[in-house]
């Protein structure tokens, strides 16, 4: 696929347990291509390897085998090409910084000018709705609000690619309704390559323009995709919504 930006063949990542004299793996013959601007879910259960292939893609991981290439470069490192959301805000912000500073983290490593500086911050604390608390510090901010502070850092570097390790996952069910349709707003202003890890069907089907179904591991891999083609913003009653439901949860019925 030519017009990929992420390019995954054959690849495979292993562990080793000495105890048993075994190699075991934890991956195995991943093949995935995401386009541009392509907004993509890693489906699967817990513990099947989805963080380890979305950290591979970030380079904070590397394959034992196989090919891993976006933006027409095999990853070896992380890249400012690729930007990552945790979902844990806490372990990722630096809670001596106010919101503004977080945010301006990254530019300021790149030494670029206080003026610009405050021009970008200002234009992604507004794109996530935290204008007016630019200068409050993390201890004073809800768990969604952490999240579009994460967001807006992450955006501020200007990364082709945005990976996203559950982000939703730690915040209630209210504030994780609002934060993925504030995403979805984001991702079309932006129009960023998004690969998106959840465990959560229905988090799936709201977000993802495809989604690839993951095995239960070890000797993991993506078994099964759907294009979702359903309008945004997406309904959860409608018919054609409990249709892919219904198809893609068939996978984890066993």
């Amino acid at each position: 696929m030519s017009n990929a930006l992420i390019q995954i063949k054959d690849i495979s990542k292993t562990f080793s347990e000495p105890k048993v004299s075994k190699t075991s793996y934890v991956l195995k013959d991943v093949n995935l291509n995401v386009r541009k601007g392509e907004f993509f879910i890693l489906l699967g259960p817990s513990g099947c390897g989805k963080s380890t292939l979305l950290n591979m893609i970030a380079g904070f991981i590397q394959a034992t085998d196989g090919q891993l290439i976006a933006n027409n470069q095999e990853v070896i490192k992380p890249g400012e090409d690729r930007g990552m959301m945790f979902q844990q805000a806490d372990s990722s912000l630096f809670p001596w910084l106010t919101v503004k500073e977080n945010v301006e983290f990254g530019l300021r490593m790149k030494k670029i000018e206080k003026s610009e500086r405050n021009k970008i911050s200002k234009h992604y604390i507004d794109l996530v709705n935290l204008s007016g608390h630019e200068h409050k510090f993390p201890r004073e901010l809800s768990g969604g609000m952490k999240q579009r502070v994460q967001l807006a850092r992450v955006l501020a570097n200007n990364p082709d690619i945005l990976l996203m390790d559950e982000p939703f996952g730690a915040l209630d069910a209210m504030t994780r309704k609002v934060m993925q349709q504030e995403l979805i707003r984001v991702w079309k202003q932006t129009n960023k390559t998004i690969v998106f890890v959840t465990h959560d069907l229905q988090e799936a089907l709201l977000l993802g323009q495809k989604i690839g179904i993951m095995s239960v591991g070890p000797d993991s891999k993506i078994t099964h995709y759907y294009d979702v083609n359903l309008e945004y913003p997406r309904d959860i009653t409608t018919s054609k919504f409990n249709e892919i439901y219904a198809n893609i949860q068939q996978h984890f019925e066993h």
